[in-house]
């Protein structure tokens, strides 16, 4: 376990346990979230860099600008 990761759980283990409890929930569903998404890149690799290469070749061409939040 890192440093880190120690210092994060010895703070929970001063919260309540519905605190703690919430803080777990939230842990665990980004553990699955990434996991799902490691699964789905890693069936498709290929659509990945076809993706990827069409994107560069859009920006290659001058066909892309900087995002605006403000336009959004």
């Amino acid at each position: 376990m890192t440093q880190l990761l120690e210092q994060a759980i010895a703070r929970l283990q001063t919260l309540s346990e519905s605190e703690q409890n919430a803080i777990a929930s939230i842990i665990l569903e980004e553990i699955e979230d990434e996991r799902r998404w490691d699964e789905a890149f890693s069936r498709s690799p290929d659509s990945l860099a076809k993706l990827a290469a069409s994107a560069m070749a859009e920006y290659h061409a001058g066909e892309t600008h900087p995002l605006n939040p403000e336009t959004l």
